[in-house]
């Protein structure tokens, strides 16, 4: 084939799916256009998670009548105008691609009026090309209608998520970005679920208390750290206290001179700033805006911005560590010693409750296995749980017992029946096979079993719930909320019973009885951030049972009794798929006795 210049429909195409990646771009960068026109108030309007359409309402400077045509020509841009200005880019849009990307991918209209004129103009694209053009009377802003987004681009629009997906990720924009311009009101309207909405009052904390809830805005920190001189990073913003934690890392949000950008190496500089003070793979909520010299940051990285480079990324990181730091340090000094363990909800996020002086056994209920039966019924109360009968006791050293297991694998199971020897660094269990030991991974291990509990309970339809003697209410974020809305039913056949209360909170009144402790807020909070965050799992149904094994599974670390021990194998012997975690991590590994024997030389 001969090299030919591509037609300019292709190009255009090729060149959107670049900067206009789903819905949620669009609305990023009609946004990002809003504040760079000085809006005060901007309100966005969706139909199937933006994919059937989006209305960005705006009342900036507007454009004027004789550049409006202009503005969906490929870089027209009033951001800047020499090469030398993208050193300096003080604008959250500069390359002028947004406009006419969205135009050649969809129907586009645009209604806008400049505040220097007296009538407005009424504008349209199809497909790229101008279909009409007018004068009105309008409103001093800008509005951009678009319908039906890659239309004429079936290869882009049938990657694109459910509308509920869709819908998540543009509410994701819109929370950010009304974190870092507290002083502008956003209003985020779609057709199911709540609208969202900020006050647009300049204040942080209640621009956050929109986006993670008032307990979570009341209880956090305020981070305020200027450079010792205007070259040096300052740092600004609200984080978490050390007992406000999240099971992702979601929850921090980062922007820089307030544009919401993506940063690992940041991340970590917060993450690590709460080392000694947060329990290992838990992460915090922090809201941090990094104020920098223009030139001293590049955004020209990434085609959808969202990427920066820094020209001296190790003083950013240590500035926003120090800061970080700082603040945990005068308002987190250590705790003494106490004999109370500190529920996470202590923070104000969730309703106080007192955990009991001594660890509870991992195994909430009786065992379960197709020999077994299930344990509990819909809407059985906490007196109908009990702890499980253990039989007889097996020392870790344990060589009375006599009798060797049955060679090869027992029949209906996948694994061969295996004598538990002990544990190692309180993290893998050590087991012997008919062929050699087997080392298992005690989390990994209990999240299988958990795993195909619950899911074979919701089947069935017969979810164990664990009633609460004091119902609690627990406050969300937006996006928390539309989730328990629109996948009730998943939450309700994994055994949460879940009441509305207010716009963005909910009654607790049952929970999988497999959740066993004391904070099932938080519990519920982490359940709901596994679910969101995803995993492979094809279903609704199959995320929540893996978010409730996850969290409920026994960590590393923890002293198993020899009764648990061999509990556990019992049961990860009866699993259908016993080799791996839900996630497809090893539960185990196997040396076999002719690997043994060549280790010590017997061969």
């Amino acid at each position: 084939m001969p090299i030919e210049l591509l037609r300019p429909e292709v190009s255009s195409k090729i060149a959107a799916g670049e900067v206009i990646e789903r819905p949620a771009s669009a609305v990023k960068e009609l946004v990002e256009n809003a504040l760079d026109a000085g809006a005060s108030r901007i309100q966005v309007e969706i139909r199937a998670g933006g994919i059937e359409f989006i209305r960005v309402t705006d009342d900036g400077i507007g454009i004027p009548s004789t550049q409006v045509e202009l503005a969906f020509q490929r870089f027209a841009t009033s951001k800047l105008s020499r090469a030398a200005d993208l050193e300096s880019v003080s604008t959250l849009g500069f390359r002028g691609e947004a406009l006419p990307s969205i135009a050649s991918i969809a129907r586009v209209e645009m209604r806008t009026r400049s505040q220097d004129e007296d009538s407005g103009t009424h504008i349209e694209f199809e497909d790229g090309e101008l279909i009409s053009q007018s004068s009105a009377g309008l409103p001093v802003g800008t509005t951009l209608m678009v319908r039906n987004i890659y239309r004429n681009f079936p290869a882009r629009r049938k990657f694109l998520r459910s509308p509920a997906s869709e819908h998540s990720r543009i509410h994701s924009v819109i929370s950010h970005y009304a974190m870092a311009y507290p002083e502008v009101a956003f209003e985020l309207r779609a057709d199911r679920g709540r609208p969202f909405t900020s006050p647009g009052d300049g204040d942080l904390r209640d621009a956050v208390s929109t986006v993670h809830g008032r307990r979570v805005a009341e209880s956090m920190l305020e981070v305020s750290s200027e450079g010792d001189d205007l070259t040096e990073p300052a740092v600004g913003g609200l984080i978490g206290p050390p007992t406000l934690d999240r099971a992702n890392r979601t929850y921090i949000s980062l922007f820089v001179n307030r544009r919401w950008i993506q940063s690992r190496s940041i991340s970590y500089a917060i993450e690590q700033s709460y080392h000694g003070f947060m329990a290992e793979r838990r992460y915090p909520v922090a809201v941090v805006n990094i104020s920098i010299p223009y030139e001293d940051v590049d955004v020209n990285a990434h085609p959808a911005k969202a990427e920066i480079r820094f020209k001296r990324e190790n003083q950013v990181f240590g500035a926003v560590q120090k800061a970080v730091r700082k603040t945990l340090t005068e308002h987190a000094p250590v705790p003494e010693v106490s004999h109370r363990a500190v529920n996470r909800s202590d923070a104000g996020s969730y309703p106080q409750t007192r955990r009991s002086p001594e660890p509870a056994a991992f195994w909430p209920t009786a065992p379960f296995s197709a020999s077994r039966g299930t344990h509990g019924s819909l809407g059985s109360s906490p007196a109908s749980h009990h702890t499980m009968d253990l039989g007889d006791f097996l020392a870790p050293h344990d060589s009375s017992e006599t009798t060797p297991p049955p060679p090869g694998v027992t029949p209906g199971k996948a694994l061969p029946v295996l004598r538990v020897l002990g544990q190692i660094g309180n993290t893998y269990v050590v087991a012997e096979g008919p062929d050699g030991v087997y080392m298992i991974d005690q989390h990994a291990a209990h999240e299988r079993v958990m795993f195909e509990r619950v899911r074979t309970q919701a089947a069935a339809g017969t979810p164990d719930i664990q009633s609460l003697l004091e119902p609690t209410v627990v406050e969300l974020d937006s996006d928390k909320m539309e989730l328990i809305l629109h996948e009730s039913e998943a939450m309700s056949g994994m055994g949460f019973v879940l009441e509305p209360f207010g716009d963005n909170a909910v009654i607790l009144r049952g929970v999988p009885a497999l959740l066993n402790e004391s904070d099932q807020a938080g519990a519920l909070v982490d359940v709901l951030d596994l679910m969101a965050e995803g995993g492979g799992f094809e279903t609704w149904e199959e995320r929540a049972a893996y978010s409730i094994a996850c969290h409920g599974a026994i960590r590393a670390g923890k002293i198993l009794s020899p009764e648990e021990m061999r509990e556990l194998v019992t049961q990860l012997e009866e699993c259908a798929q016993p080799n791996t975690c839900p996630h497809g991590r090893p539960t185990m590994i196997h040396m076999s006795s002719g690997q043994l024997e060549r280790e010590f030389g017997r061969t």
